[in-house]
């Protein structure tokens, strides 16, 4: 089989396609031939070395897929032929950058039929990062009013789905360009943070979502109402945020995403009942990693980008 790997840290130049041997599933795991990879801006991050988490390379990116089980030994869940999509052992390498890849079944679940093998692989990731972080962390219900920043990115355009099917009043953050895009998948208000402030714009929130980091983490402490509860995505470690939300009489909760069944699920009945879709802004084939990488770097995307096989 085919597999995108690099032997040194850099651009995404390094990135190159090799042969390797196809792994072999162990039970309770799947072999899935795969259909297509969603990518997600860490792993142009651990590509560059800003982010040690995969340790020194060589090694192989990526944890988005969907696919085709071709085999299944000693597991109920799957049979030869199913369609899957899942995140598969994240944080851990998934090597998920090839034309076969080896998971855990418990990390897997049934495509929809709604929903293609590209727009299958572009939600695991960023669908499990808004349900644990509006649903399990957030405990977001009806009436709730929820602040999402970046809405127009690929966490950000799925948290306005859910977070409206959750029954909250959602405000979004984005460009004046992506406006009508963050509107049309549900958000009540959009804040254009290119012009306008949003700590003068929005109060009394119950939640804010945030997938920016920075400033805006700090500043958000401005808009939340009291007891109000910040989830972040991006800056989950530090301390002396969490201590100056503790002192405001706030909640700090950070989250780095791990693979959730139950999540999983949760977002496959969501879109089968037509209540949630995934953007794809560009599809590359496999050989045009590089390409997709650098549109990856340039940031401020529209959803996901995604590699067909």
């Amino acid at each position: 089989m085919r597999v995108i790997t690099q032997q040194t840290l850099g651009g995404p130049e390094v990135l190159t396609i090799v042969d390797a041997p196809e792994p072999r599933p162990v039970p309770t795991e799947v072999l899935v031939r795969v259909r297509a990879i969603g990518l997600n801006p860490l792993e142009a991050r651990l590509r560059a070395g800003e982010f040690p988490l995969l340790g020194p390379p060589p090694f192989v990116l990526g944890w988005d897929i969907s696919g085709v089980v071709e085999q299944a030994p000693g597991t109920w869940r799957f049979r030869p032929g199913d369609e899957v999509f899942g995140m598969p052992l994240f944080p851990h390498a998934a090597n998920a950058y090839a034309e076969v890849v080896s998971a855990p079944a418990l990390h897997l679940a049934r495509k929809p039929a709604s929903l293609s093998h590209v727009e299958a692989a572009a939600l695991p990731v960023v669908g499990l990062t808004a349900w644990q972080g509006l649903v399990d962390l957030g405990g977001v219900g009806e009436g709730d009013r929820v602040l999402i920043h970046g809405g127009g990115g690929g966490v950000g355009h799925i948290a306005i789905q859910l977070a409206k099917a959750l029954g909250a009043h959602v405000i979004a953050t984005a460009s004046g360009g992506k406006r009508e895009f963050v509107e049309g998948f549900g958000a009540d208000e959009v804040i254009d943070y290119t012009a306008v402030d949003f700590t003068e714009a929005v109060r009394d929130v119950d939640l804010v979502l945030d997938t920016i980091g920075g400033d805006t983490v700090e500043r958000s402490l401005q808009v939340l109402r009291p007891g109000g509860h910040l989830v972040t995505a991006v800056a989950e470690e530090d301390k002396d945020l969490i201590a100056r939300y503790e002192a405001a009489g706030l909640r700090f909760s950070g989250i780095a995403v791990d693979p959730d069944p139950v999540g999983l699920r949760g977002l496959v009945e969501l879109v089968e009942q037509g209540r949630l879709r995934v953007h794809v802004e560009e599809t590359f084939p496999f050989e045009r990693v590089a390409d997709a990488h650098r549109l990856l770097d340039t940031g401020h995307l529209r959803g996901k980008l995604v590699l067909t096989l």
